[in-house]
């Protein structure tokens, strides 16, 4: 970095040329984000052209925005052109109308058909994250017209390592490696080499299913089929890092009660970022009203033993701790398949089980506190216990039991995470609280 700095300082253009070109694109990205506007875009005119598109494709959009609003239309579209299809498609879904119309009328034909291909398919789906860019064969060709064929069109591919055996009516009907085609006889027949049992993925697919999909066979590219079977595009690892990053972000936000937002924290402004907090904190405030309702009804129970105030606290975030735990859990098991539908009662044993062990270990070492360190009498101890028991075991229930409900009526089970829960846990555990103190006690 501070090589590049001082190049750039002397102005030593034609050194700092040779130093860049030494560099990995995304390790020149990385130095470019780290320099000011002015100088990021001095690097960017300097680096060589068949270098400028796949270093700009590693940059933050902010500063895609920058270099293009400063390139002359021509400079611009050659980016673009030179662009993998997805990452062209991303880009132009990140910038203004007004960059979008500019860059798509000085783009090439065969640039702005690949985008609009690509735009034309749901969000979050499988076919909006492909590309369109691959290596397909024809199943009469043989091992050296296929090199020949790899030689012509895999420069402008997004992978080379496995080729995409097609019928003339384009359906995808076997896959053969590149080190295969190398190792083996030039005059083989692709037909008869190729590898037949084909596992695809459709358009339509939602991306998390085709994240999962790529971690569990393993694969680092996947082809991307329509209803026909026709190949349509790949989809290569790196799309599905950025997904698994995507929605585990949208996860964790909705988890903490925050409406899932696409842009990075510090491109997220103020009033934006209010608008996606607010509805979750009112929601959860006005249902935290009943809460203060249950302490109310229970006030004559509350004046003769004052005490029992003092452990409400405890008793609330023991169980929403406990809710939470078991909802995290349970969350994770559905977004990796780990939990169906058909494990529900499987999973309730289980946590049920857990449950009562910690309830009773929790219950335990508090009975010796509240007896030895807090002089409490032994009725109300066994009060604080039992409610103890019982709050973790309900919450651990109602834990693992909401995320696979709102997965089954078709919501994120993430919703019903840790502030929910916690809500509904601190309702259920002062009405058992104050039963068992009504009874017990003699109130």
């Amino acid at each position: 970095m501070e090589e590049i700095r001082e190049l750039l300082d002397t102005k030593q253009y034609t050194r700092l040329r040779q130093r860049l070109s030494e560099l990995n694109d995304a390790d020149i990205a990385a130095v470019m984000e780290e320099l000011e506007e002015e100088e990021m875009l001095k690097v960017f005119r300097i680096l060589p052209k068949d270098m400028a598109a796949d270093v700009f494709s590693y940059l933050e959009v902010e500063n895609q925005q920058t270099i293009i609003t400063s390139l002359s239309d021509k400079e611009a579209a050659n980016i673009i052109d030179n662009l993998m299809a997805d990452d062209a498609t991303d880009l132009l879904e990140e910038m203004p109308a007004n960059v979008v119309k500019k860059l798509l009328a000085n783009a090439s034909p065969d640039t702005r058909r690949d985008i609009n291909h690509l735009l034309r398919y749901p969000e979050d789906s499988a076919g909006s994250i492909m590309t369109v860019e691959y290596v397909d064969l024809k199943e009469n060709l043989t091992v050296a017209e296929a090199i020949d064929r790899i030689r012509k069109v895999g420069l402008d591919s997004e992978t080379i390592n496995i080729c995409y055996v097609l019928d003339p009516g384009r359906k995808l009907v076997g896959t053969v490696a590149l080190r295969y085609l190398l190792l083996s006889d030039p005059d083989a027949v692709i037909g008869e080499m190729m590898h037949e049992n084909v596992i695809a993925i459709n358009t339509l697919m939602d991306q998390e299913e085709a994240a999962r999909q790529f971690k569990k066979y393993d694969f680092t590219a996947m082809p991307v089929v329509d209803n026909e079977k026709r190949l349509v595009g790949i989809i290569t690892v790196d799309d599905i890092v950025d997904i698994i990053e995507e929605e585990t972000t949208e996860d964790m936000e909705k988890m903490a009660a925050i409406m899932p937002s696409d842009k990075p924290y510090m491109r997220t402004g103020i009033w934006e970022t209010y608008k996606k907090r607010i509805p979750w904190l009112l929601l959860l405030m006005i249902s935290a009203a009943f809460t203060g309702r249950i302490i109310t009804a229970f006030e004559d129970a509350l004046s003769v033993y004052v005490v029992l105030t003092a452990f409400i606290p405890m008793l609330m975030d023991t169980g929403g701790n406990a809710g939470g735990q078991a909802s995290v859990t349970v969350i994770r098991g559905l977004s990796l398949g780990e939990i169906g539908y058909k494990d529900v009662l499987r999973v309730v044993w289980k946590e049920i089980r857990v449950a009562f062990m910690c309830g009773v270990t929790l219950a335990a070492a508090n009975f010796c506190k509240l007896l030895w360190f807090d002089r409490v009498g032994i009725p109300v101890s066994a009060v604080v216990c039992l409610t103890l028991v019982v709050t973790v075991v309900i919450a651990k229930l109602v834990g693992c039991t909401l995320p696979v409900l709102a997965k089954r009526l078709g919501f994120d089970p993430a919703v019903m995470a840790s502030p929910f829960i916690t809500t509904i846990v601190d309702a259920l555990s002062l009405l058992i609280y104050f039963s068992f103190a009504t009874r017990l006690l003699g109130l």
